[in-house]
């Protein structure tokens, strides 16, 4: 066969055996650049394995062995995470329930906790090759028509990048990033905790505002039966004018206390709805009272459980751990980087010729500081009195955590004493206002006695509920200051 009959024209056939060239030469290219990014890669794993940053072991911690005012058993569980359950209202587990998908605190806490883990990703970059793709195509000729020269050029071009990490500087940032989200999520999870507990503190004192409010409204009743009485007695003239007087004023006091609690009732069911995330005229508490909610028995445990009991002593630990990974990137710093560049190139003045000249290039460079005023050192002294800060807040955190504690369960025991004390005080009371009104009626005692009787009753009958909301606040106290039930696990402690 001739190469006349082929319908193809001699140069077309010349063009593509000079492609077929340019394709060999970029297939042997790419083969070393194949080569060269498999290099790159190896060098770039081993060095960042060799450059992983130490776990700091924590500092000792002095831990007591025991409760101060622990009393009752010792369990190692004592605490579950729904804890308010152990106060057997269902209308508190609706509330906390809404409560930790509505709140606005506990949303601005998860999307701290995202930012956090896009942060994380960003630092973690630099420990891989960058590789970049460009693109260029330019023009240039005269304007004068009779000259002729086509400037026409096209390029496209990978670049890779890639910093070895000798003295460990990115793998601590990237540690660095970590172990602040880490703190982020402890953030989430003590802002969850305060949460809980504030929304059920709340709403106890809503029940006992509300019992004390029916407290009150009861002894206004009374007292504006006995007022009848005195107004009686004094219209027969068996009482004075004073004795009437007495009793108005007394009415008046109790009237006066009455608006004082509707208003601190108002005021603790807005406080509840904003802690909840809800508008005030739509929450609704139907409730059946103190004497509806259980009182939960709480063993506190062993007081080195509270060390991963508690998400602010962890979120301490986290912040550390992220100081120190920063003291570790900021000595690197002071020290020399090396860069590794390399490029894969095709070029031509038409898009056509593109495979016939590829080109590659690669590029070592030794960087060293030298001079910049003291601005590495100054970063370096700066991540040391950070790291030293941190340190004394988690011991300062742990002390607290202990203090907290203690706190709560002295105040426990302290409340049922009184408790015990105060339920005597309620009963004679009432039997001393029974009798102080018998025996007024008949006219053996004075009104004054009677007033007396009827002050204290009433004072015994309010400090009663007082007292049972404290009991009950309490232990919502201890939880919290338990840690409510959380737990470090092992993937947030590693």
């Amino acid at each position: 066969m001739q190469f006349s009959d082929l319908d193809v024209p001699m140069n077309a056939v010349g063009a593509g055996a000079a492609r077929l060239a340019g394709v060999s030469n970029l297939l042997a290219i790419s083969k070393r650049w194949r080569l060269l990014g498999g290099m790159m890669s190896i060098v770039a794993a081993s060095l960042s394995a060799c450059s992983s940053t130490p776990p700091q072991p924590l500092p000792a911690t002095s831990v007591p062995d025991r409760w101060q005012y622990a009393t009752g058993s010792v369990a190692a569980d004592a605490v579950s995470q729904q804890w308010w359950q152990s106060f057997g209202s269902d209308e508190l587990d609706q509330l906390l329930t809404r409560a930790q998908r509505d709140s606005f605190d506990v949303q601005a806490a998860a999307a701290r906790v995202e930012q956090a883990v896009a942060q994380a990703r960003i630092a973690g970059a630099p420990l891989l090759p960058e590789l970049n793709l460009g693109v260029n195509a330019s023009r240039q000729d005269y304007l004068d028509s009779h000259r002729n020269a086509d400037g026409s050029s096209h390029t496209v071009a990978l670049a890779a990048s890639y910093e070895v990490d000798f003295w460990g500087r990115n793998r601590a940032l990237r540690d660095r990033a970590r172990y602040q989200l880490q703190s982020s999520r402890h953030d989430l999870d003590t802002v969850q905790l305060t949460l809980t507990s504030g929304v059920a503190r709340l709403y106890l004192q809503v029940l006992g505002l509300a019992e004390r409010l029916s407290i009150a409204e009861l002894n206004v009743a009374n007292a504006s039966r006995v007022l009848e009485v005195v107004e009686a007695r004094y219209r027969a003239g068996a009482a004075t004018a004073l004795e009437v007087a007495q009793q108005r004023g007394l009415l008046a006091s109790q009237q006066r206390t009455l608006e004082t609690l509707r208003q601190q009732l108002a005021d603790g069911k807005t406080a509840l709805a904003v802690l909840i995330g809800l508008p005030p005229a739509e929450l609704v508490i139907s409730g059946p009272g103190l004497q509806g909610v259980q009182t939960p028995q709480i063993t506190p445990g062993l007081p080195a459980q509270l060390l991963v009991r508690r998400p602010d002593i962890a979120r301490a630990e986290a912040a550390l751990a992220a100081a120190d990974a920063n003291t570790i990137a900021a000595r690197a710093a002071m020290l020399p980087r090396v860069q590794l560049t390399g490029s894969l190139g095709l070029g031509g003045e038409q898009w056509s010729d593109m495979l016939a000249h590829p080109i590659y290039s690669v590029a070592a460079a030794l960087t060293a500081p030298v001079f910049n005023a003291g601005r590495l050192a100054a970063g370096r002294d700066l991540a040391l009195a950070q790291r030293t800060e941190l340190l004394q807040n988690y011991r300062a955190a742990i002390v607290a955590a202990f203090g907290d504690v203690e706190t709560a369960l002295n105040a426990m025991q302290a409340i049922e004493q009184q408790r015990r004390w105060q339920s005597e005080e309620l009963a004679q009371a009432e039997r001393a206002f029974r009798l102080a009104e018998t025996r007024y009626r008949a006219g053996a005692d004075t009104l004054l006695t009677m007033l007396d009787a009827q002050r204290t009753w009433y004072s015994a009958q309010d400090q009663a509920v007082q007292l049972t909301l404290a009991n009950l606040q309490g232990r919502v106290a201890l939880f919290k200051a338990l840690g409510g039930g959380w737990q470090l696990t092992p993937a947030s402690a590693s």
